[in-house]
């Protein structure tokens, strides 16, 4: 491919804004929910988090493909992002334990890229107006089609979209003559989060996001586990059924990020969509019951609502986002039920928020 003679692209925004670059070589349209994320590096856990199915992925850092990828970095079994909007597109790489070049990984994928845009610009627009729906296209001549094609594409509000990254069927991860056995409902699970359960003697059974209690239950667990995933948590009706089940058995249960969101909502505490969310490996968290802080890696675009966990008797805020003070863990007071909204397998900090899965097997071994 001649590389200085690039294909025109644009990114096309649902209020109609454009901005233009250059394909990476794959031709085609993709929708897809525009934000942004402001890792310097872990470009490719990002692009294979089932937590970003649906959304077009903007990356404030400049280079991208400059490690190329590697088969061992992955948090899913393929790419979950629908595009990628960057600065510069590196399609030589320097890294020597990389296996392959991003161009060929997405080559293989078929995802569709857009590179030599004005990245600042488009983080400082949707920063302003807010997430929205977008396009890349290097059908640039075509634009009145192309706004038609997108004003049908559906909102991420109210988007059910775990089904479309969960596991079909049930699958065993770990040792099986471990320690502990974990039950864990799949609406979107990163891999690193189970390595870090079976790193603590777990042996997991996933299962798919509309599992029942007494499905999850038949593994005989001694905790529950509800993942992270993509899309809006409200219309994730079985998974909150899910949960009301385990609390009211109190049984040891953990939820992050997705999982947190549907255990407020099992207990009638409202989330509602952010404005941008929060996507990045540098948001700091405070610790309540502890006063420290932590360097987290977060990725969400739902949050609970603050005022409507404060009004729950039940459970208390235990992490707050000190950027913008929302909700960034809760625990029962009276239950075995804890959960928070970021990330502590990504380990930013590098290690300030592990210990999360600490404690999850600490109150299995109270009840155990």
């Amino acid at each position: 491919m001649n590389y200085s003679n690039r294909k025109k692209a644009i990114l096309l925004l649902e209020d109609g804004t454009i901005f233009e670059g250059k394909s990476i070589g794959i031709d085609g349209t993709t929708f897809g929910e525009i934000c942004f994320n402001t890792g310097m590096t872990g470009y490719q856990e990002i692009f294979t988090d089932p937590s970003y199915y649906g959304q077009m992925m903007l990356t404030t850092n400049a280079h991208i493909g400059n490690y190329g990828v590697n088969i061992d970095e992955v948090e899913s079994d393929s790419i979950k992002i629908s595009g990628l909007v960057c600065r510069n597109f590196s399609f030589n790489y320097s890294r020597e334990s990389a296996n392959d070049s991003l161009e060929n990984y997405f080559e293989k994928q078929n995802l569709i890229a857009i590179s030599d845009v004005d990245t600042r610009a488009v983080v400082r627009y949707i920063r302003d107006k807010g997430a929205m729906n977008s396009i890349i296209s290097t059908d640039v001549e075509n634009l009145e089609d192309l706004k038609k094609q997108l004003a049908f594409q559906p909102n991420m509000d109210g988007l059910e979209l775990a089904s479309k990254v969960s596991t079909k069927e049930p699958y065993f991860v770990g040792n099986e003559n471990a320690t502990y056995k974990i039950s864990t409902l799949d609406i979107g699970v990163k891999k690193n989060i189970l390595r870090n359960l079976v790193k603590r003697d777990c042996y997991i059974k996933v299962f798919p996001y509309n599992t029942s209690f007494k499905d999850l239950a038949s593994f005989k667990p001694d905790g529950y586990f509800l993942s992270n995933g993509p899309g809006d948590p409200t219309p994730l009706v079985d998974a909150q059924k899910v949960a009301q089940e385990i609390i009211k058995r109190n049984l040891p249960l953990f939820g992050i990020c997705l999982g947190h969101q549907v255990i407020a909502l099992a207990n009638g505490i409202e989330t509602y969509k952010m404005h941008n969310g929060h996507r990045g490996v540098n948001h700091p968290v405070k610790n309540l019951l502890t006063g420290k802080g932590e360097i987290t890696s977060q990725n969400h675009g739902f949050v609970v609502r603050k005022e409507s966990l404060e009004a729950n008797q039940d459970f208390e805020m235990t992490h707050q986002h000190l950027n913008d003070n929302t909700v960034a863990g809760m625990r029962m007071k009276n239950k075995n039920c804890f959960s928070v909204q970021y990330h502590p397998e990504a380990s930013p900090g590098p290690h300030d928020s592990s210990y999360l899965f600490d404690e999850f097997i600490e109150n299995i071994k109270k009840v155990k």
